[in-house]
């Protein structure tokens, strides 16, 4: 029997697949009760449902598409699949920052912000093919059961932990379990021969978004902040006391580079502290179906800091630019870096029926003086690619090469010019190490952690003679031994290159340092030793013992 084939219209099979999503998606929305968990970046209130449009869009459709599909389709298909490029097909049309999380990864992300995970509670790397603890974290379930760094996993369970196809997320989605439930460890210590088993109970483990806290000189505090979690400001503040109370400290450094942000009200907690005075305006937020909602300094400060720096990058985003862009407003203190990575969207995280979430963007920020920092997203390759065209541009190199996508003038307190539209830039400009993004080190570089911990554990006992300000101000990584890691790094595939060597040799012996340190004094070490020969903090140390710091350029 023949058939007549009427070819379809090119428009339709154009805006057929789109008009396939959305439909698949909406009727999967329709009916699904969603439930709103803590939101990205900002708490805004969720419209009522008498609130929403009267209209709706495809319901019904989705149950009666999935039907025909599931029981005519000539073909078997995978549902899950269908509907989940559906739903990412359509929040492509919206931003770069609404997406859709699985129900597999949604804890991750979650764990990320909330500042937990259920595990053991240790460090580790993979050396020489093996699983080798770093250090058990104080007062976690490893630690209580007698495990010590230098230990060797070999065994998880029934699995051996031995060979060249370890992976690393692979090993650590296997310590890693829900609170209450068992895992048992095979060690080996030292040169012992016998193995150890342990069984140890899984518990909650705190992952500290302030990562270290100390005194740059007499005067200045240093607090690094990686994110903005749930705990980030009350990590803040018990740092804040340290320094305050028992260093004296006048003058502080926050160090935000590559801090991604995270929950915006931890962020405005913080900037409470660094103003006086109450009612201050800190950021806003505005969207087409949310109100202007302010949020004010308390006027409740517990502690008198004098001159504040800032330091940011490219990789400081979202919560991170909140937090500058207030400071810069108000000149309450000076931006140190580059320009940050301009996202200025909040978004709201709503749970689906069978565990997944949707983060949806549901405003925009702005900064005191009424910036918004969002930098353009209509062309979504232009964004993505966003890092590239600043480095081919040069502008991580020269702070005057910046290209201003809005060129509205804003204005400080002091009646400093700003801009929106693309970041917050820095009142002080660090131009970036091309070293870092040198191919040859960047490669060379992933292999310092394993050198580091095999060096320590074959030289121990000379390494702890030092303290940790003595082994930042007088060791040094010898010619030798950074010929050593060379070796190391070769027998592990990576290549000899005569013409690159000589250029990222003295980078990555700062890389080695630092890799020991962290082993010794975890990650105040690291950053005690990366930070004695950072121009952003020598820049910020010099700009904070100035009587007024914004005049230093």
């Amino acid at each position: 029997m023949n058939q007549e084939n009427t070819p379809t219209p090119k428009k339709l099979n154009t805006w057929l697949p789109l008009l396939f999503s959305l439909m698949l998606v909406a009727g999967m929305l329709i009916g699904t009760r969603m439930q709103s968990n803590p939101p990205t970046v900002a708490a805004i209130e969720v419209p009522k449902k008498e609130d929403l449009p009267p209209s709706t869009i495809g319901q019904g459709k989705l149950e009666e598409l999935i039907r025909y599909i599931e029981s005519r389709y000539v073909d078997a298909v995978n549902k899950d699949k269908l509907v989940k490029e559906a739903i990412d097909n359509i929040l492509l049309q919206l931003d770069p920052h609404s997406n859709y999380i699985s129900a597999e990864q949604l804890k991750e992300v979650n764990e990320q912000l909330e500042g937990s995970f259920d595990g053991i509670g240790i460090e580790f790397v993979v050396v020489d093919d093996t699983v080798m603890v770093v250090a058990a974290l104080t007062g976690g379930p490893a630690a209580g059961a007698g495990i010590l760094s230098g230990d060797k996993i070999v065994q998880i369970e029934d699995s051996l932990t031995i060979g060249q196809n370890i992976n690393y997320e692979g090993i650590l989605s296997k310590l890693k379990g829900e609170k209450g439930s068992q895992i048992t460890l095979g060690i080996l210590r030292g040169w012992e021969k016998k193995l150890r088993n342990y069984t140890i109970t899984r518990d909650k483990i705190s992952v500290h978004s302030v990562e270290v806290a100390y005194m740059l000189d007499d005067l200045t505090g240093y607090i690094k902040i990686n994110r903005f979690s749930a705990n980030t400001y009350e990590e803040f503040m018990k740092s804040l006391e340290k320094l305050v109370d028992e260093k004296d400290m006048e003058h502080l450094v926050i160090d935000l580079r590559q801090n991604p942000g995270g929950y915006m009200q931890e962020a405005t907690n913080i900037l409470s502290q660094l103003f006086s005075e109450k009612g201050k305006l800190l950021v806003y937020t505005e969207g087409k179906n949310v109100p202007r909602n302010d949020y004010k300094s308390t006027g409740r400060t517990f502690y008198d800091i004098n001159n504040i720096a800032v330091l940011t990058d490219e990789g400081s985003a979202s919560a991170s630019e909140i937090l500058a862009g207030a400071i810069q407003d108000w000149d309450r203190g000076v931006i140190i870096g580059r320009r940050t990575f301009g996202k200025g969207l909040v978004q709201e995280q709503y749970r689906l029926r069978d565990g997944s979430a949707i983060r949806l963007t549901v405003a925009r920020y702005y900064t005191p003086s009424g910036r918004c920092i969002q930098k353009p997203y209509a062309g979504r390759e232009d964004y993505d690619d966003d890092m590239a065209v600043r480095i081919e541009n040069g502008e991580l190199y020269d702070g005057h090469k910046v290209a201003h996508e809005d060129t509205t003038k804003f204005f400080t307190d002091a009646g400093r010019i700003v801009y929106g539209g693309g970041g917050i830039e820095p009142d002080v400009f660090v131009p970036l190490d091309s070293v870092l993004l040198n191919p040859y080190f960047i490669r060379l570089n992933q292999h310092v952690p394993s050198f580091a911990f095999r060096y320590l554990q074959t030289h121990r006992a000379d390494l702890e003679k030092y303290s940790m300000e003595d082994f930042s101000a007088k060791y040094k990584v010898s010619d030798a031994m950074a010929a050593e890691f060379l070796d190391f790094a070769v027998t592990r595939g990576e290549k000899r290159n005569e013409r690159q060597w000589p250029k990222v040799k003295d980078k990555l012996k700062m890389s080695i340092k630092a890799g020991i340190a962290r082993l010794l004094w975890f990650d105040q070490g690291y950053h005690y030793v990366l930070n004695e020969a950072d121009p952003f903090i020598k820049k910020a140390k010099q700009v904070v013992r100035q009587e007024n710091p914004l005049s230093l350029k």
